[in-house]
C-alpha cells in the first residue's frame, strides 16, 4: 500500500497532466486515488495511536 504522501504526488500529477480539468477516465481514475489516499489516511492515523 501506498503512502498518503504517495497517493497525493499521483493526484497532483494527474492534475497536472490533465491541465486542470478531467475527462471520464481520468476522473474516474481521480477517484480511486482519492479512496486509495483516504485508505492510506485512515492507516496513518491507526499507526499513530
Amino acid at each position: 500500500m501506498r503512502s498518503a504522501t504517495e497517493v497525493n504526488e499521483a493526484i497532483r500529477a494527474l492534475w497536472l497532466r490533465a491541465g486542470g480539468s478531467l475527462s471520464a477516465q481520468e476522473r474516474a481514475e481521480y477517484e480511486l486515488l482519492v479512496v486509495e489516499w483516504a485508505a492510506a489516511i485512515r492507516g496513518d492515523v491507526i499507526e499513530a495511536a
